[in-house]
């Protein structure tokens, strides 16, 4: 396998689809664990018109597939249930180190926890 390598800047602002080729916004935010150096989840604005009245989501990294020759990435996820995932607004975000929420967040993308448990 080949190790691929990309700014954060080149993943910003790119658009994510379904697998049925549905818009569902685009990566606004990537939020890394210092401790690991990975990143844990992808920030997914979805809906609203330039930026206004969009909602938030903390999609897990793993969730997620880079398609580098659309430019895209891919989120197997019918927009119809986007609609009812645990969103947040860009003035209150959640605390993605609550390991409650994080669990809530694991399961409704259908991911293996996403940090690490605390001992």
């Amino acid at each position: 396998m080949t190790t691929q390598v990309f700014s954060t800047t080149s993943l910003l602002n790119n658009p994510v689809q379904n697998t049925l080729e549905e818009d569902l916004g685009n990566i606004k935010d990537l939020m890394f664990d210092l401790d690991s150096g990975r990143i844990v989840y992808a920030v997914l604005s979805f809906g609203g018109i330039l930026g206004l009245g969009d909602k938030l989501f903390a999609v897990p990294w793993g969730a997620l597939h880079l398609d580098t020759e659309n430019e895209r990435f891919v989120l197997n996820v019918p927009k119809a249930a986007l609609k009812n995932a645990p969103g947040f607004d860009k003035k209150n975000w959640p605390d993605m180190a609550n390991q409650m929420w994080a669990r809530k967040i694991d399961e409704f993308y259908n991911q293996l926890p996403s940090l690490r448990e605390e001992s």
